[in-house]
């Protein structure tokens, strides 16, 4: 290929070559690609898989940066080259490594083993979130499938469904396992979280976590984890149920999300969440929330529901209640006392807020948070709001003043 491409590139392109489920080429232009290639690169079973030219050089990847090394000088030299890889390359795959790399680049893609799941599965994806497990820290991917309705993971040997399933107890989910894609051992399996964490699966495998059933309700732009939130936060007391105006008022609430920093592939905990305030704003904004209240009757699940959020809510007090649960990255105590504050952070989580409205509470808190090594930001918040009068007149109610307190583990 040559001509002009994005970036001002010119000459010939590295052609990736998306390989499909059944081991082949999927792409019709792939095959003259290959044909006019100097130089294959690919994974051994790739590299047997398709026609190479005779007389081109072949690279079986292992390490990355040999391969670049020669993709380069043949670009250089003005020969075509070729890349073979599993799938779309561009999802999850080599594309980013070679643009990261500088190489010219034009992209046949195959159907990713994504789509293939959700294919075989019968169902539609358009508002899933696709995540991946594979090297990396397998937790944001599990906390994507806590978050949101419908989940794909790319998975590897140890961050697979038996891991990942163990980690959803106590979610309400549906799991469907897809092995051997493509070929004559395919296996689609629906399971539950606890199900899955005792088996053995095939590596890799895609594995789709799915809250109902995907498109029941139809696409819904704020279903889609890079949409805007549709709710936003700090939204007034009147968007939520709550008992005698025991709910964290939205001044202290707009601090509080922005100090726990909700985003996807997070878990927050709401500890002492009454109306749920806090963690229904911070699902919102793409978190895994945990809400924990002692009181039953809590509004917090009919809170939830109203927004359009998946939070778990455990009933019970703290600091009994949070044995067992997942460690969390960031944490709200919204109630109890020193003992819940010490078992939160015992548990080590980035970020620990505290909103307090007793001033005797305030000392100890500062104290154990600094003892447990955090560093801790304070701040009194005390709102006055506009209020009617009579005669057309307004006036200035101030709300209860509150401590918020920041810690940051060092």
């Amino acid at each position: 290929m040559t001509g002009d491409r994005p970036g001002g590139a010119t000459g010939p392109a590295v052609t990736v070559v998306g390989i499909d489920a059944a081991g082949g080429p999927a792409h019709p232009a792939a095959a003259p690609a290959l044909a006019a290639a100097r130089l294959v690169v690919g994974a051994a079973r790739h590299l047997a898989a398709v026609r190479l030219p005779a007389d081109a050089d072949t690279v079986a990847l292992g390490p990355l940066a040999p391969a670049l090394g020669r993709l380069a000088d043949t670009v250089a030299a003005g020969s075509p080259a070729v890349v073979l890889a599993s799938g779309d390359p561009g999802l999850f795959g080599v594309v980013r490594a070679l643009r990261a790399a500088g190489l010219p680049l034009r992209v046949l893609p195959a159907v990713s083993s994504v789509a293939a799941a959700f294919a075989r599965a019968g169902l539609p994806w358009d508002g899933a979130a696709v995540v991946t497990a594979h090297g990396r820290d397998p937790r944001p991917a599990l906390n994507a499938c806590r978050a949101l309705p419908a989940v794909a993971v790319l998975t590897a040997p140890g961050a697979g469904a038996a891991e990942l399933g163990a980690g959803l107890a106590g979610w309400s989910r549906r799991l469907v396992v897809a092995e051997h894609l493509g070929t004559d051992a395919e296996r689609l399996t629906e399971t539950t979280p606890e199900q899955a964490a005792g088996r053995d699966w095939a590596d890799p495998h895609v594995l789709l976590s799915l809250a109902g059933e995907p498109g029941a309700a139809g696409m819904r732009v704020d279903n889609q984890p890079a949409a805007a939130p549709s709710g936003g936060w700090a939204l007034p007391e009147s968007a939520y149920a709550h008992r005698d105006s025991m709910i964290t008022k939205s001044e202290v609430r707009a601090l509080a999300v922005a100090r726990l920093r909700p985003r996807l592939g997070r878990l927050v905990w709401d500890v002492g969440a009454g109306s749920g305030s806090v963690g229904i704003e911070c699902a919102l904004l793409g978190a895994a929330v945990i809400a924990v209240e002692r009181d039953p009757a809590a509004p917090v699940r009919a809170n939830a529901v109203r927004h359009g959020v998946d939070v778990r809510v455990v009933v019970g007090a703290a600091p009994g209640a949070l044995h067992g649960l997942p460690d969390p990255d960031a944490v709200f105590v919204g109630g109890g006392g020193t003992d819940v504050l010490a078992a939160v952070t015992h548990r080590r989580p980035e970020r620990v807020v505290a909103a307090l409205a007793a001033v005797d509470r305030v000392a100890p808190a500062l104290g154990l948070l600094r003892a447990a090594g955090y560093a801790v930001q304070g701040v009194q918040l005390s709102a006055a709001r506009l209020a009617d009068l009579p005669g057309g007149s307004v006036r200035l109610a101030a709300t209860n003043p509150v401590v918020v307190l920041t810690g940051e583990r060092l």
